[in-house]
């Protein structure tokens, strides 16, 4: 039986879902989704400046992802890309505290 292969989309939601539930405070990114406010340009506001990660951890996270879904070179990229600069939880670093 060949398994399907989950799109990137649905790889991102995984992250952002296991980022938040790790971040500080904790939070649900499917109810942040669900309740968040629509901008003017129609795209959902999501406050992840109220959110925190340790960077260490948000990387395990992403690797993880990515190594159990065996993504090609580019997919790789477009992910650890759309996850930097989209709505993940502000990072801290040992050194910040």
């Amino acid at each position: 039986m060949v398994r399907k292969k989950k799109s990137l989309t649905n790889i991102v939601f995984d992250i952002y879902r296991e980022l938040y539930a790790n971040s500080e405070p904790k939070a649900d990114f499917d109810l942040l989704v669900e309740n968040a406010e629509i901008m003017d340009d129609g795209r959902k506001y999501i406050p992840y400046n109220d959110y925190e990660i340790d960077g260490d951890l948000m990387d395990e996270i992403i690797l993880k992802h990515i190594r159990c879904n065996r993504l090609d070179k580019f997919d790789k990229q477009a992910i650890r890309i759309e996850i930097l600069l989209g709505c993940s939880p502000k990072t801290k670093n040992k050194i910040d505290e």
